[in-house]
């Protein structure tokens, strides 16, 4: 076993610098170090980004009566960029700050592409990026207005990003994620509708309307949009991937399997709800669960490879000798010393060049029948669809519809095993 109180693999900072009383440049927070260059704006005066946005589960306990279960580990808006790779420009047009003159619309676009080319960690100098958080109505009268004519009259603002048609950016390409229905369609705009989005600011972390899943989608939806637009920041989303795996299964170090992964991570091993939930967390599981836990013939056999913008799905056979507790995979459970093969299904969501979450599925029935600890029939306690009752000492079973390590043979070869075998015989009477 590794040593369990190596040292943590120090995480990408980069410190956050006041342009402006409303105005701040976030460097990309990536390994790499560098990258394009965003423009956010923002109403009002959000919580800077020395303040953690509570994770799942945690409560404020400062005051009893605001105590609250928060959703999300999501950074707020310039982290989250900056995770991605971004030199992000950051503009607030709400609550005034002291000590710093503040910039009007009239000036900040052009004084955000001034510092962005003025930065080295910003390597594309020629094109940039602009997102507008909240609605129109957010922000000042005639801000819309002004908004729209200086974007127009500025060319480096290749393509931007909304969540309320009444921006309309359209001159260039616009992606405009909606909390209500699509609204009519006009040029350069590609729409996305959000049923489950009570508000625009749905993709707030620390708002009451953040709502986890459309924020995700609409989150990898514009990285698709701009990435193209703006130049990158392109990574080896498998090499990244592969390089956490092998931390994990092969190296076996906690330390530099954490420091794969952004500030605030998680894994949810989806059928026994074990993994991890933020860095503390994610860092115990990791060194008590599951790195130093895996048999010594653990191995993980890839059967198919989907890469996105910003996921790599992956069909894997995982295969082990459970000659050990594996608690993360079958809690609790003592050594039956089975050789298991297991088909898995893995989604990885990597936020620039780390991992942000992982949600790994498998099929536990299997699991459960390859160790032996299922049993092939159960009781049927009821009358069949004909209306028969089982004889007097008798019952009807019905035969589990789990597979053994059938299940991986066919996933790595279709054509393995016969398929629809399980309807046939599927209740027998027998003695009670």
């Amino acid at each position: 076993m590794a040593d369990v109180q190596e040292a943590p693999v120090p995480l990408p900072s980069a410190p956050i610098v006041q342009l402006a009383g409303n105005a701040t440049l976030q460097p990309p927070l990536t390994r790499r170090g560098y990258g394009p260059g965003l423009i956010v704006i923002t109403p009002g005066d959000p919580p800077s980004l020395s303040e953690t946005v509570p994770i799942i589960g945690q409560q404020e306990t400062d005051n009893e009566s605001d105590s609250r279960d928060f959703k999300t580990l999501d950074p707020l808006p310039q982290k989250k960029w900056a995770e991605e790779g971004y030199a992000v420009v950051q503009l607030n047009f709400g609550d005034r700050q002291q000590g710093k003159e503040e910039w009007d619309i009239n000036t900040a676009l052009d004084k955000a592409i001034e510092a962005l080319r003025g930065l080295e960690a910003c390597n594309v100098r020629d094109r940039f990026g602009l997102i507008v958080y909240g609605e129109p109505t957010d922000y000042a009268p005639e801000f819309a207005s002004k908004l729209k004519a200086i974007y127009e009259a500025e060319a480096r603002l290749v393509a931007s990003v909304s969540f309320s048609a009444d921006w309309d950016l359209s001159l260039r390409p616009e992606l405009v994620h909606l909390a209500g229905p699509v609204a009519n369609a006009r040029p350069n705009t590609r729409q996305h509708y959000y049923a489950s989005a009570k508000s625009p600011s749905f993709v707030i972390p620390s708002s009451g309307d953040f709502h986890y899943a459309s924020a995700s989608v609409s989150h990898t939806r514009s990285l698709s949009f701009l990435k193209p637009q703006l130049g990158g920041p392109v990574f080896d989303l498998e090499a990244i991937w592969d390089e956490h795996t092998a931390y994990e299964f092969a190296t076996r170090s906690v330390a530099q399997t954490m420091g794969t992964m952004v500030d605030e991570p998680y894994v949810n091993h989806v059928p026994v709800l074990t993994g991890g939930v933020g860095r503390e967390a994610l860092t115990k599981f990791y060194r008590e669960r599951f790195v130093f836990s895996n048999p010594a013939d653990t191995a993980l056999e890839l059967v198919s490879r989907t890469v996105g913008v910003d996921r790599v799905v992956d069909e894997f056979v995982f295969s082990l000798t459970h000659d050990r507790v594996v608690d993360w995979l079958l809690p609790g459970v003592p050594p039956t010393h089975k050789h298991l093969r297991i088909p898995f299904t893995s989604v990885v969501n990597i936020r620039g060049d780390r991992l942000y979450h992982e949600h790994i599925h498998w099929d536990q029935g299997t699991t459960l029948a390859q160790a032996g600890l299922l049993p092939a029939y159960l009781p049927f306690p009821y009358a069949l669809p004909d209306g028969r009752t089982a004889a007097p000492g008798k019952r009807f079973e019905y035969r589990v519809p789990i597979m053994g390590a059938e299940t991986a043979a066919k996933l790595e070869d279709a054509g393995a095993l016969a398929s629809n075998d399980v309807f046939d015989d599927a209740v027998r009477e027998v003695d009670v």
